[in-house]
């Protein structure tokens, strides 16, 4: 393919916005295509081939009667590489394309999995739900407050089973440990330590600035790009997006499994009543990047206080819990993991991991403290080894198609979690400003220009709808 020229680029992305303007018209009053039984085939597209959508369809391309028909993506190296990848795991090549109106139209597709860039997932979830699919949409599920808003509101509207990529809730151990507190074994829980401490979430920092130039050969960068605001190509932006506000959720991003967790472990609370940030970009100051190495994080619940510490700095004494615990009866020294979970009662404290991990429960040692590293800082009166549940996750989805009951990790539920991240990041960009947070309404309480980030700009050919 020839070198790609700036003129071609934007009569190629002038086809492609009347053309997807076309297509958001259609699909709004798209039905809902019925639902397969339990011994129909499952037709799925992936939308989105990089490396972590290719996880998440092969896990479900193993599943008995399940068939990947389309591989969706702007950027043909990748696209190629899924369809072999799948086509070596199926037996035959799914097809390539593009564009995602083609996979939207084909009324064989019962389900699709989003696995873009974060600013992308609402737009795509909300396209397919009015095309009548079912969605598995990876985390962060959006990219604001007010877009998981309305994918939970177009999964409603058109009855579609929407699983949020949040594979924890998947996990028994996750469900063992909740019941354990439901129970009463820690006491009435007041405060919960969620942590993500871990710099590669960072970026590669430190972020050095990279010229734009044309987009490279292959490359549909006007669809990339999407719902975004339109920009020249940029190299650092197209492989590092998640170190950009308008295209993440943030440093939190992988965190999100952490905070997701926490929620899922005390009981799936309302929203806070409050945020406030401290922190600020102190290691990589020097750099071109925009985001906090150093992100602390204080929510108010009724009655119950939770902190969220995403920092970049620790990777010399704190691990993420490698996979060899999360695979097997181990669990990981607490003190030193950068993605624990701490939940303090009136009785007794619990360690959580997430993403596998397991959990454990201390109480107070002997006095003297005697044998207390042995013990585990404490005597140890439960506990309950995990497993990596990225299977079962996939597996849940694919059920969920076949009965229509509602999913592990709900797109509610992955809102929910994603507005924790999303208040964060607004309290630290507004100078760590404390803001009050009405959850009815899901605005700040007298803070305009904290409203005024709730809804992000769009381009007009790639607008999600006030009216989904």
């Amino acid at each position: 393919m020839s070198k790609m020229t700036r003129r071609s680029f934007v009569n190629r992305s002038i086809e492609s916005a009347t053309a997807l303007a076309a297509t958001t018209s259609a699909l709004s009053v798209a039905q809902p295509a019925p639902a397969p039984s339990a011994n129909d085939k499952v037709v799925l597209a992936l939308v989105g081939a990089g490396g972590r959508g290719r996880m998440v369809i092969k896990n479900m391309a193993k599943l008995e009667n399940v068939e990947v028909k389309y591989v969706c993506d702007v950027e043909d190296k990748r696209g190629a590489a899924a369809v072999g990848e799948l086509e070596k795991l199926q037996g035959s090549a799914p097809q390539f394309v593009g564009e995602m109106r083609k996979v939207l139209d084909d009324k064989d597709i019962d389900g699709v999995v989003v696995a873009t860039p974060e600013h992308w997932h609402a737009l795509a979830t909300v396209w397919a739900c009015q095309a009548g699919k079912d969605v598995y949409v990876e985390k962060n599920v959006a990219a604001s407050i007010w877009e998981g808003r309305k994918m939970i509101e177009a999964a409603r509207k058109y009855k579609r089973i929407v699983q949020s990529g949040s594979q924890t809730r998947s996990a028994p151990y996750i469900s063992a440990a909740r019941d354990y507190i439901k129970e009463g074994g820690l006491g009435r829980v007041m405060y919960v330590k969620v942590f993500g401490m871990y710099s590669f979430v960072y970026g590669g920092y430190p972020r050095k600035p990279v010229p734009d130039s044309d987009p490279p050969a292959g490359l549909d960068w006007d669809q990339w790009l999407g719902p975004a605001p339109e920009v020249p190509y940029n190299s650092q932006l197209h492989r590092q997006w998640y170190g950009y506000w308008r295209f993440s959720g943030g440093n939190g991003s992988d965190a999100i499994h952490t905070l997701d967790a926490a929620r899922m472990v005390i009981g799936d609370p309302p929203h806070p009543k409050s945020v406030q940030c401290v922190g600020g970009r102190w290691k990589f100051e020097e750099d071109d990047g925009v985001m906090p190495d150093v992100q602390i994080v204080a929510y108010e619940f009724d009655k119950m206080a939770m902190s969220f510490e995403c920092t970049g700095f620790t990777e010399k004494y704190m691990f993420k819990t490698p996979m060899g615990i999360r695979q097997s009866d181990q669990l990981p020294f607490w003190p030193l993991n950068t993605s624990r979970i701490e939940i303090y009662g009136t009785e007794r404290m619990m360690y959580v991991g997430r993403v596998g991990g397991g959990w454990q429960v201390l109480e107070a040692g002997p006095p003297d403290m005697k044998g207390a590293l042995a013990d585990g800082f404490g005597n140890v009166v439960a506990q309950g080894y995990g497993r990596f549940p990225d299977e079962p996750h996939a597996a849940n989805f694919i059920d969920c198609i076949r009965t229509r009951e509602m999913p592990n990790a709900d797109i509610e539920q992955g809102h929910m979690a994603a507005c924790l991240e999303h208040m964060a990041n607004l309290s630290y960009r507004l100078g760590n400003a404390k803001l009050a947070f009405d959850g009815a309404t899901e605005t700040f309480v007298g803070n305009d220009e904290a409203n005024g980030h709730l809804k992000p700009s769009y381009r007009k050919h790639y607008r999600v709808p006030d009216e989904v």
